[in-house]
């Protein structure tokens, strides 16, 4: 299953992202893009990601067949991440007919109700909740 981890800024959360995938979904066909280089450059650290791309177009190209789309919050909204997310980039987030799971973050001017500063247990359901739907499309 092609699992598209998509981040920005320093990376790390999309590192955190792929080596959780990589270590709970052995399987995954993980393909992990920077909004910049050096978010790419920490994510292909990790020694996880099968593909590895930088940029807006190759966020928009992968959100094209990628199956689920991981991510924090921002991805998916304009002009967030400090501008990292052009609107092209959010669009394509948005409407991709990918399975999206989100990890809500308090920052860039947005507060998500019910969201724990830090809270490392947000991460641990987010790897949870992929492999739960990657045994789930096995099973069909």
């Amino acid at each position: 299953m092609n699992i598209l981890v998509i981040d920005g800024q320093g990376g790390r959360l999309g590192r955190k992202l792929v080596e959780n995938i990589r270590k709970n979904c052995p399987e995954a066909d993980i393909t992990a893009i920077g909004t910049n280089s050096m978010a790419t450059e920490n994510m292909m650290n990790s020694g996880c990601a099968n593909h590895l791309a930088t940029g807006e177009n190759a966020v928009i190209v992968a959100c094209r067949t990628a199956r689920i789309i991981v991510g924090p919050f921002g991805i998916a909204t304009a002009d967030a991440m400090l501008g990292e997310i052009s609107p092209a980039m959010a669009n394509a987030v948005a409407s991709s007919p990918a399975y999206r799971v989100l990890v809500p973050m308090n920052l860039c001017n947005t507060y998500i109700a019910g969201v724990a500063s830090g809270s490392g247990a947000i991460l641990e359901d987010a790897v949870n909740h992929i492999r739960q739907y990657m045994e789930k499309e096995r099973g069909k």
